[in-house]
C-alpha cells in the first residue's frame, strides 16, 4: 500500500517574501529569455510569407518526401517555403506536362526513372540529382529459384526472359521497371535487329501464356511456390512487400550481367520565378540531402551511389549489382515498336507450294523449313491477331493458282471445336504433302489477295497480305506492270491493305517483291538462307 503525508501533524511554515532584487532579476531573466525564443521562432519558424512549391513524386517514395517536406523551411526576411507534396503516377506526370498550364504544373518532379523524361517532350526539365536509387529486379518465389539453381547461378536476362517460367508483363505504357527489363534484355544480346526481335517475342510469349498480373505474380511468389512466375519489380518493392509480410516468400534475382536501375531524378520543371526560385532550391535541397538520404534508405530504396537499403536481410546483397546502362532514346522506340505490335492486325497468309520447294535446305527442304518457321512463328502471335491461310503455285483449281486454306479470323476464335490457332497450325503442316508442278503464278495470286483482303478489311486493325515464295512469277496471266499499276488504281485509303513479300532463297524475285511493296506501302524481306527463315517472318510480322 502505498504512503501518504500525514498532514495532520505537518506545521505550516508562512510564505517568505523574495527579495526585490530576486524578483526584478527573474522577470528581467524572462523577459530576456521570451525575447530569444520570439527572435528565434520569428527567423526560423515564424513565416509572414509562405511560398508554396509544387512537388509530384513516384507513389511509392511520396511518404517519404512528404516527411522531408512537412515543415516550412526559412528562406530569410520572414518569407519560408512551404510544399505541396502529391503521389503521382509517372504516366499521368507526363500527361500533365503535356497538356497543363504552368500554373497547375508541378515545379518539382520525382518520377521513378529518368527513362519518362524523353515522353516529356515539350517540358523544360532541369535535373538535380538523384533522390534515391533501385535496381530493377526479376520478383519470384525462393522455391522457384532453388528449383531453377538460380541460388548458385544467377540466370541472364535472357535465360530469365526465355519462357523458363511465366513472366507478368506489367502494362509498359506506366511501368519504368518493365521496359528497363526489357532494354536490359535487349542490351545483353547486342542491341541490334536480332536483339530487337528476342525483345518482342519475350512480350509475345509472356501474352501467350496463361495471364497473370504483377501483382497476382508477387502474390504467388510470397507463397513460395516452386512454379511462381517471374516479374520485373524494383528491390525496393520487394523489400517493401516482405517487410508488410514476414511469412513472404518473395525475393528478388538479380541476373548476372547486373540491373538497370530507377533513378529518382529530381526534376525542376519550367522556368520559376526569381521569387520562386528560392523556394524551389530550398525543396530540392531538402529532397537530396543527407536527411533524405539516411530516410530512403529507411524505406527500402538505396542511395545515389547504391548503399544498400537498411535492415535490407539476406536477399539483398549489400553491394548493388553492376548497372546496365539504358537508353532513354532506345527505350521510347522499343516502347513505340511494342505499341504498334500491340495493335490488332489483319494478315492474309499466302504460302508458295510450287514444286521449286523441293530444294534441300537446312537438314530438309525450303517445303519443311517454311512449314517449321510458320509454325513457330504462329506460336507466338497475340490471340486478337486475325489470320488466313492461302496456298499459292500455278493452276491449283482450274485455271486459277491459289486456293483458301483457312479463311481470316482472330486466333482466338472458336471454329466447330477448335480454334483458329489449332486450324492453321493443322494447314500448315501439309505443305510438303501439297507441293505442286506447273510453275508459280506470283501475280495473279497477289492480286487476288490484295482484293480480297480489301473485301475483308477490319478498319480498326493493320491490314495486309504476307507473300511467301521461293521463285519467279512464271503464269501468263498478269505482267508486273499490269500488276503494280492496278494496285495503285484500287487502292483505297479508306481500306488500305499492305503487301509484305518474303523472298525465301536464292531464286526468288526479290526486286519484284520490292516493286510490289512499295506500290502498296508495305515492305519486302530476303531469305537467302532459307534457314534464317523463322527470324525474317518474324521480322515481317513485327514491323508490319
Amino acid at each position: 500500500m502505498g504512503r501518504h503525508a500525514d498532514t495532520t501533524s505537518a506545521r505550516r511554515l508562512p510564505a517568505r517574501p523574495a527579495p526585490v532584487a530576486l524578483v526584478v532579476a527573474l522577470v528581467v531573466l524572462a523577459l530576456v529569455a521570451g525575447g530569444l525564443v520570439w527572435w528565434l521562432a520569428g527567423s526560423g519558424g515564424g513565416c509572414d510569407e509562405t511560398r508554396t512549391v509544387r512537388v509530384a513524386v513516384a507513389p511509392e517514395l511520396a511518404p517519404v518526401a512528404q516527411d522531408l517536406l512537412a515543415e516550412p523551411q526559412d528562406l530569410g526576411g520572414g518569407t519560408c517555403a512551404g510544399a505541396e507534396v502529391t503521389a503521382q503516377e509517372p504516366l499521368q506526370a507526363v500527361g500533365d506536362l503535356q497538356a497543363l498550364e504552368d500554373e497547375a504544373l508541378p515545379q518539382v518532379w520525382v518520377p521513378d526513372s529518368s527513362l519518362w523524361t524523353v515522353r516529356a517532350t515539350d517540358a523544360v526539365l532541369d535535373a538535380s540529382g538523384s533522390m534515391a536509387t533501385s535496381p530493377v529486379v526479376l520478383g519470384t518465389s525462393q522455391g522457384t529459384v532453388d528449383e531453377l539453381g538460380w541460388g548458385a547461378q544467377p540466370p541472364s536476362w535472357a535465360e530469365a526472359l526465355s519462357g523458363v517460367r511465366p513472366v507478368a508483363v506489367p502494362d509498359l505504357a506506366e511501368s519504368a521497371e518493365g521496359l528497363s527489363a526489357l532494354a536490359a534484355l535487349r542490351t545483353s544480346l547486342g542491341g541490334d535487329e536480332s536483339a530487337d526481335n528476342a525483345v518482342v517475342q519475350a512480350v509475345l510469349a509472356a501474352r501467350r501464356g496463361p495471364a497473370v498480373s504483377p501483382a497476382d505474380a508477387l502474390q504467388a511468389a510470397g507463397s513460395g511456390a516452386a512454379d511462381a512466375p517471374l516479374v520485373p519489380v524494383s528491390e525496393q518493392e520487394v523489400l517493401a512487400t516482405t517487410r508488410e509480410s514476414a511469412d513472404s516468400r518473395l525475393v528478388p534475382v538479380y541476373p548476372s550481367e547486373g540491373s538497370p536501375q530507377l533513378d529518382y531524378p529530381v526534376l525542376r520543371v519550367g522556368t520559376p520565378s526569381d521569387e520562386e526560385r528560392s523556394a524551389v532550391d530550398a525543396v530540392v535541397r531538402t529532397l537530396t540531402s543527407e536527411t533524405a538520404r539516411t530516410a530512403v534508405l529507411g524505406a527500402g530504396f538505396r542511395d545515389a551511389e547504391g548503399t544498400a537499403p537498411t535492415d535490407a536481410g539476406e536477399s539483398v546483397p549489400q553491394e548493388a549489382p553492376e548497372t546496365v546502362d539504358v537508353d532513354a532514346e532506345q527505350v521510347q522506340s522499343l516502347l513505340t515498336e511494342l505499341s504498334r505490335l500491340a495493335a490488332p492486325s489483319r494478315i492474309l497468309t499466302v504460302f508458295d507450294i510450287s514444286t521449286s520447294m523441293e530444294a534441300p535446305a537446312g537438314d530438309g527442304t525450303r517445303a519443311t523449313l517454311a512449314r517449321d518457321a510458320a509454325q513457330s512463328t504462329l506460336t507466338l502471335v497475340p490471340g486478337n491477331f486475325a489470320l488466313g491461310l492461302w496456298f499459292f503455285a500455278r493452276e491449283l483449281e482450274d485455271d486459277r493458282d491459289w486456293v483458301e486454306a483457312v479463311p481470316t479470323r482472330a486466333l482466338e476464335s472458336e471454329v466447330d471445336g477448335s480454334s483458329q490457332r489449332d486450324l492453321l497450325d493443322a494447314e500448315l503442316d501439309t505443305i510438303p504433302d501439297r507441293l505442286s508442278p506447273g510453275g508459280t503464278g506470283l501475280y495473279d495470286t497477289t492480286l487476288e489477295a490484295v482484293r480480297a483482303a480489301r473485301e475483308d478489311v477490319d478498319p480498326n486493325a493493320v491490314n495486309s497480305v504476307l507473300m511467301v515464295t521461293d521463285g519467279t512469277n512464271d503464269d501468263d496471266g498478269t505482267s508486273l506492270d499490269a500488276l503494280l499499276q492496278t494496285l495503285r488504281d484500287e487502292a483505297d485509303p479508306e481500306r488500305p491493305v499492305k503487301v509484305i513479300g518474303v523472298a525465301l532463297g536464292p531464286d526468288a524475285d526479290m526486286a519484284a517483291l520490292e516493286r510490289i511493296a512499295e506500290a502498296t506501302g508495305g515492305a519486302a524481306y530476303s531469305a537467302v538462307d532459307p534457314t534464317d527463315l523463322q527470324g525474317v517472318l518474324f521480322d515481317a510480322l513485327r514491323q508490319r
